[in-house]
């Protein structure tokens, strides 16, 4: 990969881990505050919910659009581990295109759908749905970016990257 591009996208994880973090916080802080009002005031509230699923949403998203590495996804590698690095190459490409087609094929009724949103909101913040789902549009964009880049680094030769999972942990 160019270095300018390696260096810009290690810059963007980097971002994202951070957005990642900081919802994790407001999740966190939102579930205590739920706390204290229900059992200390015996106030429940609504608000604090919401805000913890929105929040859910948002790290899964972009966490997954923009922070996770390719060897920190879940894969179904039973066959292609078998398979001789020409073998995962074009597995890798089969796959690749077939993200970019899908997620391109369904990216217009997804912005069509995200638009038609506009007439809800959220119960408590009253958070427009289209802005507040506008991040599934983000999240597929990246996705078609990423499997397009990873249809040509395949075609250049590249190898898909390895993991050893003798050596990846559960994060524990």
């Amino acid at each position: 990969m160019n270095r300018t591009i390696q260096s810009a996208v290690e810059w963007m994880r980097r971002r994202a881990e951070n957005i990642v973090a900081g919802l994790l916080g407001i999740m966190f802080l939102a579930f205590i505050i739920q706390i204290v009002f229900r059992y200390f005031f015996n106030f429940p509230i609504g608000w604090t919910s919401e805000l913890s699923v929105i929040a859910w949403l948002y790290m899964a998203l972009l966490g997954s659009a923009f922070w996770l590495k390719e060897s920190d996804e879940i894969r179904f590698d039973l066959i292609s581990d078998r398979l001789g690095p020409l073998g995962r190459r074009v597995v890798g490409i089969v796959v690749a295109i077939a993200a970019v087609v899908l997620f391109g094929m369904a990216l217009p009724a997804t912005i069509k759908y995200v638009a038609f949103m506009k007439v809800e909101s959220t119960s408590y913040l009253k958070i427009r749905l289209d802005i507040l789902y506008s991040v599934y549009v983000v999240f597929a964009v990246a996705v078609i970016i990423r499997y397009a880049w990873a249809i040509l680094s395949l075609l250049r030769g590249e190898m898909p990257e390895e993991v050893d999972i003798t050596k990846t942990s559960s994060g524990l």
